[in-house]
């Protein structure tokens, strides 16, 4: 098996040796992309299924591009139906594990199959078609696998919502995607304690009322209360309720072609609303099953567990779509590492045999904290490859996975991708044939995707050990090609940011490489912070925080955490007649919470008189991270009032000196 030597890691005196064959894919990548990606996906036919081949490979449109035009697919009947076809009808597809219960389902892929078929019968039973959107707020559990399977084999377009967010931020991705039909359970448990989700989303809809109709909410019975959830007559159904739509539906399988809406899923960005980012049958399933391959070394032997939540791109891709194309099992856990028990994870690898574990550098962390021994009494030997991405992976906790926990026999490979990329941008390809290991690093550009680090000025490479912004030359098929209902927007923020950067895919993090080509991922170009792998734009908790009464203005940044990677830091400016206090902060923080969602954590939120900003209005975020982590400021020849970077070192100060006392 590729990757089992102990001397994965690097040593500074090694000459680094990438593959050749990793070296010609990547050089030819870059070369033609238009070829190699028609080469990939025909390659990729083992798994993926086309009705008709496409006319042409790649063209660009106007704002846009488009992959594999022409093309007919389904990648729920790839996911499925093909596999069935190839002998792996009664082989595990899903294995369930809910950490807060105990609870253990598994199904085949026949079993899938077959609630996918019922499910696909009942949501066009209700009236959805082709394109129509279905959005859907709940746990990951094999029946929302299922129900987003089922969208897919429509020619629907599924929306999958994180159930760990407000009815705020829930109310956002209403507008945004407009769809008629909501999915979403009752109840949810998160450690021991009721989560009321049908609840968030009756506020969600109201908050969205005008800009969006909602003609049927579903509800999934949980089973962990005898509480009724609140049901509002002549909209709400039961999901029995709603599979009785089944009798008046069809299962089969609706052909679209490749560059139809598979789904719809915003990200944070740099303004108040989410990006609604959109992924399409064909260029998605090439590239997610492509990457699972070479990246992952996914199979057929393979039993997966990601510990990603179905509401990310990670979810979606990896939890999903990507392991059931290769035809290997996955695993889906609701729950969180440390509860019940400190080894919950650790104790799915060992039931379930699993061969690949991915998670976040959070979950890493975490686990980590939690102490070895909780990883020493469980049989870890089946584990192969470990996998993690959302942020980079501190050195000391890849060595520490790969020395104190699998004792230097499995690879511990830390890579980065995107919501827009759905599959890895840089990595260190597990299943081509690994380059040896540098602690810190993601890896290079994976093959059939320029990658590069340049200035921002002048769009030109930087040189080893200048820091620079990440770029990728050329389209590839798991990008987003457009925004949803915005192409202006989609363009503006990746392909035209800047004089410089014109013609290029803007990732918004910088980084810089080394001699030997590795790169080194050391913060945002762009005001987004990364909480716990958890992408989250600060405009979005900027305008939590200014929902409040008390609140004039608000700005946030990222800070370092040694857990979690980045938490927020908030500044508030209070409107006249509210008086700054500890009560305060810890309303403003429960608001947020409320109004965004509980994954926001804050370092602090300090008062100030005023903020940092320009003569135009905006907010210098640059400035107010500076001087949290002393560096110089920079240029402050359009700073409006000089007065208010004193303010903020005094809110800084108050913090530092809190938290000291807090140590002591």
């Amino acid at each position: 098996m590729v990757g089992e030597s102990t001397e994965a890691i690097s040593h500074e005196s090694e000459a680094i040796l990438v593959p050749p064959q990793v070296s010609y894919l990547i050089d030819w990548g870059k070369r033609d992309f238009v070829g190699f990606w028609d080469w990939a996906a025909r390659k990729a036919m083992e798994d993926i299924y086309w009705r008709k081949v496409w006319d042409k490979t790649f063209e660009w449109g106007d704002k846009t591009f488009y992959w594999y035009i022409g093309g007919i697919t389904n990648i729920s009947y790839n996911a499925l139906d093909y596999k069935i076809l190839k002998g792996y009808g009664n082989k595990a597809a899903l294995i369930y594990e809910n950490g807060e219960t105990g609870d253990r389902r598994v199904v085949t892929y026949n079993d899938l199959l077959y609630l996918v078929e019922k499910y696909a019968a009942a949501l066009r039973g209700m009236g959805v078609r082709k394109g129509d959107r279905v959005l859907i707020y709940m746990p990951t559990r094999i029946e929302s696998v299922a129900l987003m399977l089922a969208t897919a084999r429509i020619g629907a377009i599924h929306t999958v919502v994180f159930a760990g967010f407000s009815s705020g931020a829930l109310a956002d991705r209403i507008e945004l995607a407009k769809p008629k039909w909501v999915f979403t359970q009752d109840y949810n448990l998160r450690r021991g304690k009721l989560v009321e989700l049908k609840t968030v989303v009756d506020e969600a809809i109201k908050i969205a009322e005008g800009k969006a109709e909602i003609e049927r909410v579903v509800v999934f019975k949980s089973g962990y209360t005898d509480k009724e959830a609140p049901m509002i007559r002549g909209r709400d159904i039961l999901w029995e309720e709603w599979l009785d739509h089944a009798k008046e539906g069809d299962s089969r399988v609706e052909w679209v072609e490749s560059n139809d809406p598979l789904f719809i899923l915003p990200t944070s960005g740099t303004t108040a609303k989410p990006k609604p980012t959109v992924q399409k049958h064909g260029g998605y399933q090439v590239y997610v099953y492509t990457m699972g391959k070479w990246v992952y070394d996914l199979n057929p032997s393979d039993i997966w567990f990601c510990t990603s939540d179905i509401g990310w791109i990670v979810g979606h891709s990896y939890v999903v779509y990507g392991p059931l194309l290769a035809g290997a099992t996955s695993v889906i856990y609701d729950g969180v590492p440390d509860y019940p028990r400190p080894d919950m994870w650790w104790d799915v690898i060992e039931r379930n045999r699993v061969t690949g574990f991915w998670t976040s550098p959070t979950g890493a962390r975490i686990l980590m904290k939690l102490g070895t021994e909780q990883a020493r009494k469980h049989d870890l030997s089946s584990v192969i490859k470990v996998f993690t991405a959302g942020e980079p992976l501190n050195p000391p906790v890849l060595k520490w996975l790969m020395y104190d926990v699998f004792e230097g026999r499995v690879p511990v490979i830390d890579h980065m991708w995107q919501t827009e990329t759905s599959g890895p941008l840089v990595a260190n390809p597990y299943g081509l044939g690994m380059y040896p290991i540098k602690p810190g690093s993601a890896g290079m550009g994976v093959p059939g995707v320029h990658v590069e680090v340049v200035d921002p000025e002048t769009g030109k490479p930087v040189g080893p050990g200048h820091k620079g912004v990440v770029i990728v030359r050329n389209p590839f098929p798991g990008l987003t090609s457009t925004l949803w209902g915005d192409p202006e927007r989609y363009w503006r923020s990746y392909w035209d940011t800047s004089p410089a950067l014109s013609g290029v895919y803007f990732t918004g993090d910088s980084a810089y490489i080394d001699k030997d080509g590795y790169i080194y991922f050391v913060g945002r170009a762009d005001e987004v912070i990364k909480i716990s792998a958890h992408r989250i734009g600060t405009a979005e908790v900027e305008s939590a925080l200014i929902s409040h009464p008390a609140v004039a203005e608000a700005a946030v940044i990222g800070v370092p955490d040694e857990l979690r990677g980045e938490v927020a830091l908030g500044l508030v400016v209070l409107k006249p007649g509210y008086e700054p206090s500890e009560d305060l902060k810890k309303e403003l923080i429960e608001h947020v919470r409320k109004h965004y969602g509980p994954i926001v954590v804050f370092k602090g939120i300090e008062f100030v008189g005023s903020l940092p900003k320009t003569r135009s209005g905006k907010i210098m975020r640059r400035v107010i991270r500076n001087l949290w982590s002393g560096k110089p400021l920079g240029d402050l020849s359009t700073l409006e009032d000089e007065s208010a970077i004193e303010e903020v070192k005094k809110a800084i100060e108050r913090l530092r000196r809190e938290e000291a006392s807090k140590e002591q």
